[in-house]
């Protein structure tokens, strides 16, 4: 997670092949992060029982765990499974290591395990690591390759900071620094047709600036038929945004566009609003209301502005309070507390407004 500010704001072969993803049904499916920066949680095989028994279709693992990965086995729960941005350079400049990394990590799993995508890294660009994330890929993906395991794109997970300009949204586009890293990533994730990955938080935007940043456009109210909370909407050429979400998102997409790749799909990684901490707008009231909301507007289909009718895939960030976490709002992120109870009454069902 980016706990920076958003920058957009409403201011006016020879072996068995496995072939382990369905993209199929995607669109609009909720996931959900499962963070592990903690020392309270519960084992692995209760969590993967919990995500059964919320109905939570898709998991992101940060970074691969086998005892997490055993315990998915089977559930037909989309799993996107990330590398340690510390591998990142040894991943991209040791095919051996890329083998070895999938021989350990994927292929065992492979037969049982639903991998939707492989990300190379998390918010490394822009960064020293970023140049790592091309070439990380390129090896993961002739690792695979070599395993016999196909249909799994390998990707990375950006934060907003890779923009530079960012409002209106149809003006964004890649900042100075990430440019020359994002311009090549998006156009060869563009060629294999994989998508590219996405943290989107109205929050940090909301919090860094209250009295400009209207909270009901921050979460999301418009979406929600019962909220009283009122909501202006912001107007981009003939487009019109009536929450931050899909302003941000959109600006990703121009920005994408502007690098030359056109049509290329994002998902959103991470979204998610704290439910404590001590931050600005950081209630429990609050995080009900985003997390709900963004349920209900990615289930719908609606896509945004820019993107109709594209329904994005979307991963709320968290499962868990984690309180290995910096203390703050870092720690509130969760949906659940370690004891398993629910922070706050979340419907993943939601979705057929």
């Amino acid at each position: 997670m980016m706990a920076k500010l958003v920058l957009i704001h409403e201011r006016a072969t020879k072996f068995n092949t496995f072939s382990c993803a369905t993209n199929a049904g995607a669109e609009g499916a909720i996931g959900v992060n499962y963070g592990m920066i903690a020392n309270n949680l519960p084992t692995p095989d209760k969590v993967i029982a919990m995500y059964k028994a919320n109905k939570i279709s898709y998991v992101r693992l940060f970074h691969p765990d086998t005892t997490v990965l055993t315990a998915l086995g089977g559930t037909g729960i989309g799993v996107v499974l990330g590398t340690f941005n510390e591998d990142l350079e040894h991943l991209a400049s040791d095919e051996s290591f890329a083998a070895s990394w999938v021989a350990s990590y994927v292929k065992p799993f492979a037969g049982t395990v639903t991998f939707r995508y492989i990300t190379a890294g998390n918010e490394v660009i822009p960064g020293d690591l970023g140049t790592h994330v091309l070439p990380a890929i390129r090896n993961i993906e002739t690792a695979l390759k070599a395993a016999g395991v196909t249909g799994v794109p390998v990707t990375t997970a950006v934060a907003t900071s890779v923009l530079g300009v960012s409002y209106p949204p149809s003006q964004a586009t890649f900042s100075e620094a990430s440019a020359p890293v994002m311009a090549p990533l998006v156009a060869y994730l563009s060629s294999k047709k994989a998508p590219l990955l996405v943290n989107v938080y109205p929050y940090f935007a909301y919090a860094a600036e209250p009295e400009t940043v209207q909270l009901g456009y921050a979460l999301l109210a418009g979406s929600s038929a019962t909220s009283k909370i009122k909501v202006s909407s912001v107007t981009d050429g003939g487009l019109v945004y009536t929450n931050m979400f899909d302003a941000i998102l959109d600006a990703a997409h121009a920005a994408v566009e502007k690098a030359g790749a056109q049509g290329l799909e994002l998902v959103v990684s991470e979204t998610g609003w704290p439910s404590g901490g001590g931050g600005t707008g950081a209630t429990v009231e609050n995080a009900a209301a985003y997390n709900n909301n963004v349920i209900r507007h990615a289930a719908s289909g609606a896509g945004t502005p820019r993107r109709p009718g594209k329904a994005v895939e979307t991963y709320l960030f968290a499962m868990f309070n984690e309180n290995q976490k910096p203390e703050g709002t870092e720690q509130h992120f969760g949906l659940f507390q370690p004891d398993m109870s629910a922070v706050y009454p979340v419907d993943f069902a939601a979705g057929s407004y």
